[in-house]
């Protein structure tokens, strides 16, 4: 009792898979962790993998059966079926439909290809909201062969992403922004460093890293990528396949050509990537343009895929037309609430005699079907993954299904058997094919790993077709268009009821608790709205309406909503919060609407937004004192300037020689614990915000509490725009308590709750605190949180169970904040000291450390001189932040470096 044990699995993403570690005390999961066996984690996370610890423990997930919205039990369901089951097998499933989540998973295929036996004359559409769909088509009009591309940014020294958020909302995100950061990590002056352009309507986490951001609609993306494929001609490159391409002139052309000019220097070592939401068009002259580099097999490689296991919007438009349809069967779906609102997706169930849904809640969609089945969460289920570079992963259960539900295999083995088969009998049913060897050795083997040691795909030697891009749409630069984008909170919606993700501040907007529609300054100025006013944006008879938040960096006539909002029946979090985009979107599945009209309707909306939009609010005093501040906080310099000056990080500032008014504590103890955060490869992507909330249980406070500033997150994550607020550069400075040595909350507390420890640490005395906030007032980072309310006490029981038993719940009334996971440092303290040795470099790992992607956090022993963290603490961009007060802070910043094109930057000048 007391000591957790850990248990690897992983999780279906759509064509992709993540590899996790699992934390469980008594059974009880606790905190998910990256599987550094696994090719799509490498032992990192997101702030979605964090959440869904939460997500296994939401009260309102559904709870049982229902038939005909009356508690029922899998048995009547099963007795149901078998009456149909008997019927379709005889008439091969004619008149059957099957509409499913993406998944190409070992076992849920097998029981695809198994149910088409079974029932020949049956459909089945795979249907996602959100989904890589346009990138397969790209690839497969390119190639001629339906393929997943798997990209190696660490082996990229030039990056162009049109519109693609490749760092946080696109496919592979974590695997991603392991590989760029590896190609941006610099040690000293002499290293080399990655470049990176990207074009974007709509500032997101990727357009905030690039080196070079151009200002672009979303609809002329397409344009862009011509421009830069008929350069690439003009330059001497041959693309395949372009034909007549023509490219309308509306970009800087010294720009293009200087842009081309890069990649063409770097063939083989270059890589352009476009996002899911750009058009299958967009996609295939990319890929022309990668084979045109040379960088297919390098930075870019493609695996095959099955056709009939990729996501296909437009089949579920024809689903609507379908008069032979008489039972549909929803497998991890919920069309009701996320099919464009024309298809008239509640008539569709309607009229079909039999309608069967399998889903985590009773949502949308549940109160038109017949059945509706509980769907276990993926840490309670025997189920299996695979990624799309072929790697292979087990999902074992950690804990018993809390509500009795059942897997989407589970399902499926009902359908297509007519009776329900175990799910671990279901996946070693498929193993026995994949695995070599002993059965029974290599089963625990994987079992234990997570992982199998090998893949069952590999890279495909794939050319590219000789015609195979017409003209690319345009589009009129003079109409509003608006672009629908994955929510950085919940998604497509799944993670609705999830409270630490609506809190989430957005990591570029800062908004929390709601959608909003995001313009320009000068849109804005144009429709005569401001912050908060509310528009109307209709598209025929359908309108949503939202408030306004202007953004630094929007492409003028573009607005940018986020999906996933305006949920109806999903639980308390997730109700009515915020509104529902998806009916404004095209039956094709395209995330780009044009011919939208939009008003202001003469009220005003509040939003919560954790950090204020700098001087986007006409006020020119504030917005000249942030920029004048801006370079005290934040260093950053450019390649040439910091080869140029090496010490420019420590130089940015003059600290003038301060004396102590006591005698300097000699640490002589080992450990003594220091961090530092590499802020040229932090993205800003929440990971290490998630990671936190989850490990020190952190409670959800609520929109109107975030609005009066009483966030209660430990660790945050400060965006700031500088220079041309129309379009600015962007950085990201994740701020904690700093454990300064000389810190100032220490001084004040008039009961000694905040103390100094003999490693290092400012520790706080929950016991002892009696809430003055004295140490609050006087903490010049503003890190201390307090708790005003008791978040704990009508908490529901099934929600505790996500809680760490490590670390002490808090009442109303304290003060708190990081602690450098104490809890972590305390346990790796008790092991080594069982094991009769000193604490070694690396047995404690921080929370945020750990789920960092890019890791841009560093911990440990700052007086051993081999630890990573000293030789960190050695980095010549080393600075402290405030340092010039003398606080000594024990976390310190590397500060940031852009690569801007020299060629470029003389021309801006």
């Amino acid at each position: 009792p007391g000591i957790p044990n850990y248990y690897a699995t992983s999780m279906q993403r759509g064509l992709d898979a993540i590899g996790f570690v699992v934390e469980n005390h008594e059974g009880r999961p606790t905190k998910i962790e990256g599987n550094k066996k696994h090719s799509s984690s490498l032992g990192k996370t997101d702030s979605f993998a964090q959440a869904e610890i939460l997500n296994l423990y939401d009260p309102d997930r559904s709870k049982a059966v229902l038939h005909n919205g009356a508690s029922a039990s899998l048995q009547d369901f099963t007795t149901a079926w078998s009456e149909l089951y008997d019927t379709y097998i005889r008439n091969g499933g004619e008149g059957l439909v099957v509409i499913s989540e993406t998944s190409v998973a070992p076992t849920f295929t097998r029981l695809k290809k198994e149910f088409h036996k079974t029932f020949p004359r049956a459909k089945w559409v795979v249907y996602n909201p959100i989904s890589d769909e346009n990138i397969v088509q790209g690839i497969e009009i390119a190639t001629g062969t339906t393929a997943v591309p798997v990209y190696n940014f660490e082996k990229a020294s030039v990056i162009v992403s049109l519109d693609s958020d490749f760092l946080y909302l696109e496919s592979g995100s974590v695997k991603n922004s392991m590989g760029f950061a590896n190609g941006r990590r610099v040690k000293n002056e002499h290293d080399k460093m990655n470049r990176l352009y990207v074009a974007e309507s709509a500032m997101s986490v990727t357009g905030g890293m690039a080196d070079h951001r151009i200002k672009v609609k979303n609809g002329d993306i397409g344009n862009f990528a011509a421009a830069i494929a008929l350069e690439m001609v003009k330059q001497g490159i041959n693309v395949p396949g372009i034909g007549s391409l023509t490219s309308e002139n509306k970009f800087d052309k010294h720009l293009v050509k200087e842009l081309v000019a890069d990649l063409i220097k770097n063939r083989g070592r270059s890589l352009v990537i476009a996002g899911r939401n750009q058009s299958v068009q967009v996609h295939a002259l990319i890929n022309a343009v990668n084979f045109a580099l040379g960088n297919v097999g390098k930075t870019v490689s493609f695996y095959n895929i099955e056709k009939d296991l990729l996501p296909n919007s437009s089949e579920l438009a024809e689903l609507s037309k379908d008069s032979t349809l008489e039972t549909l069967i929803l497998i991890g779906t919920n069309p009701v609430y996320s099919a464009p609102k024309h298809l008239q997706f509640e008539n569709l169930l309607k009229n079909a005699n039999h309608t069967i849904q399998l889903s985590s809640h009773a949502d949308e969609t549940t109160e038109h079907v017949e059945w509706h089945i509980n769907q276990a969460h993926f840490l309670e289920e025997w189920n299996d993954t695979q990624s799309s570079d072929g790697t292979v992963g087990i999902t074992q259960p950690q804990i018993r299904p809390l509500f009795n539900g059942i897997s989407n295999i589970e399902l499926l083995g009902i359908i297509t058997k007519g009776e329900l088969l175990k799910g671990c009998d279901l996946v070693q049913n498929t193993w026995r094919n994949i695995l070599s060897g002993g059965f029974e050795k290599s089963w625990n083997k994987t079992l234990h790993d997570g992982v199998y040691s090998k893949k069952i795909n590999s890279p495909q030697n794939l050319t590219t077709n000789a015609n195979l891009v017409a003209n690319i749409p345009s589009h009129d630069n003079n109409k509003i268009e608006l672009v629908l984008k994955p929510s950085a909170s919940t998604f497509d919606g799944s993670f609705a009821n999830n409270g630490w993700m609506q809190e989430m501040p957005n990591p570029v907007s800062k908004l929390t608790w709601d959608n909003a529609a995001q313009m320009s300054h000068r849109t804005a100025k144009t429709l005569g709205v401001k912050n908060e006013d509310v528009v109307k944006i209709s598209k025929g008879d359908e309108y949503v309406l939202l408030p306004v938040w202007i953004l630094p960096g929007q492409a003028d006539n573009s607005i940018s909503v986020e999906l996933g909002y305006g949920r109806t029946k999903v639980g308390r979090i997730g109700n009515n919060v915020g509104q529902n985009i998806y009916k404004l979107m095209n039956s094709n599945g395209d995330y780009l609407v044009n011919n939208i009209s939009i008003s202001k309707i003469g009220t005003t909306y509040p939003l919560a937004c954790t950090q204020d939009s700098h001087g986007m609010n006409d006020d020119k005093f504030a917005d000249d004192a942030i920029q004048k501040r801006l370079p005290v906080l934040i260093r950053e310099a450019t390649m040439d300037e910091y080869k140029h000056d090496p010490e420019f990080a420590k130089h940015a500032v003059h600290h003038p020689p301060l004396e102590s008014m006591w005698e300097e504590f000699k640490y002589t103890v080992s450990p003594q614990w220091g961090m530092t955060i590499d802020l040229n490869v932090c993205t800003g992507c929440n990971a290490c915000s998630t990671a936190c909330q989850s490990e020190n249980n952190i409670p959800v406070i609520g929109k109107q509490e975030v609005r009066m500033g009483r966030e209660m997150h430990w660790i945050r994550l400060d965006r700031y725009f500088s220079g041309d607020p129309d379009d600015p550069d962007v950085v990201i400075q994740p701020v904690a308590c700093q454990h300064c040595e000389n810190a100032p909350c220490e001084q004040v507390c008039p009961v000694a709750a905040t103390t100094h420890s003999e490693d290092g640490l400012n520790g706080m005395t929950y016991n002892r605190c009696v809430g003055t906030r004295y140490c609050a007032n006087n903490c010049p980072y503003k890190v201390r949180r307090f708790n005003f309310f008791n978040y704990a006490k009508d908490m529901p029981e099934i929600v505790q169970m996500a809680r760490n038993p490590d670390v002490t719940v808090r009442f109303r009334g304290v003060m708190e904040k990081c602690t450098y996971c104490v809890q972590r440092i305390n346990s790796a303290k008790i092991q080594a000291k069982n094991d009769k040795r000193d604490i070694q470099d690396g047995d404690v790992v921080t929370a945020c450390q750990q789920a960092c992607p890019t890791d841009a956090i560093t911990f440990g022993n700052i007086v051993d001189p081999d630890s990573a963290v000293s030789q960190a603490m050695q980095d010549n961009r080393n600075y402290a932040l405030l340092g010039e007060m003398n606080t000594k802070p024990r976390t310190l910043y590397q500060a940031r470096l852009r690569n801007p094109n020299p060629k470029l930057e003389e021309h801006h000048s």
